[in-house]
């Protein structure tokens, strides 16, 4: 059995306003989705991620080309049959306050019954196990007004699932959360992929943890156009750092995070092991300098302290505000 499960062919995207010519936003695209697989769709504000994954769900018209799950074009089936397809998560809160956790879940429910809305005994089986699978057995009886961020998105994940669609689409997942809440969700939603079988694609800005965690990713170039592949892939043929190239901001490509270009103040030489030679690395290159085994000027790093230039400092803060002022001096 193919594990393709959507294909756009030849798609544009973009918005009719009114008599005059349509605004492109994206152009020409070949695109597909697999089974069982986690996409990121990155790109930077305004570069067309919104207006992708409503075409994608149906929920607005291409400019042209297709867009198909299997061999049927979303765009051209009824609604009954479309929620059958492709469950979405929105960033915007659901008006679902008064609601208990087991009915919002339940909602998934809704295109398998009929107008009366009623659960039949496999409904019931299929919500138990999608509370279970996101890890919200224990709120099923909790109003979902009483939920952490965290829970409602996991619960709203839920929901996606009872649907029992083949394709999840997520806008902003995680655009509410702390990092621990941002880790938790995006390890739910590649082990629901991997599990399941079905394709999760995801718009997301937060781009070291997309790296770290999707099988591919769909990278706008802000020019209208798409480049797909393996995060390393996209990481070493440069089009990660190109994409996102800003003022004030750089992507490292040997530890693969964003960082700071702050005024080079000089270069020291960190000698020590472990974590607190790497977090004293990260510290001073915060500060403006550079790190280099050449570099005459050294830091040493022990269990517990930093020495520079004979003098012995307790904290991280301490050595940098010490190093901040011999600068000044010299300027």
């Amino acid at each position: 059995m193919s594990q393709t499960i959507l294909t756009a062919q030849r798609l544009t995207v973009g918005y009719r306003t009114g008599r005059r010519s349509p605004k492109v936003v994206l152009h020409d695209l070949t695109l597909q989705l697999e089974r069982g697989t986690l996409v990121c769709l990155l790109g930077q504000n305004g570069a067309g991620k919104s207006t992708l994954m409503r075409t994608l769900a149906a929920v607005q018209k291409p400019l042209a080309g297709t867009v198909c799950v299997g061999a049927e074009d979303i765009h051209r089936l009824p609604i009954s049959r479309l929620a059958r397809l492709i469950s979405i998560v929105l960033t915007e809160r659901a008006q679902t306050s008064l609601l208990s956790v087991y009915e919002l879940v339940a909602l998934g429910r809704l295109p398998y019954t009929d107008w009366t809305g009623r659960l039949s005994a496999a409904d019931r089986a299929i919500v138990e196990w999608a509370l279970e699978s996101v890890g919200a057995t224990a709120l099923a009886e909790r109003p979902i007004s009483e939920l952490s961020d965290g829970e409602r998105q996991k619960v709203m994940i839920g929901r996606a699932l009872a649907q029992e669609t083949p394709l999840i689409f997520l806008d902003e997942p995680t655009a509410f959360l702390d990092l621990p809440r941002r880790v938790e969700i995006m390890a739910l939603l590649r082990r629901l992929a991997h599990r399941t079988g079905r394709a999760v694609l995801l718009s997301t800005h937060d781009l070291d943890l997309a790296l770290r965690s999707a099988d591919r990713i769909w990278l706008l170039d802000g020019e209208g156009g798409l480049q797909a592949g393996a995060p390393e892939d996209l990481v070493l043929n440069g089009a990660f750092a190109r994409t996102f190239a800003s003022e004030g901001v750089a992507f490292d490509v040997t530890s693969g995070t964003f960082k700071l270009c702050a005024e080079v103040k000089g270069a020291l030489d960190v000698q020590g092991n472990g974590l607190r030679a790497f977090w004293t690395q990260r510290a001073l290159e915060r500060a403006g300098f550079v790190i280099s085994e050449q570099a005459a000027d050294i830091v040493q790093v022990t269990e517990s302290s930093w020495h520079w230039h004979g003098a012995s400092y307790s904290s991280l803060e301490a050595l940098i505000t010490a190093l901040r002022s011999k600068n000044a001096d010299s300027a």
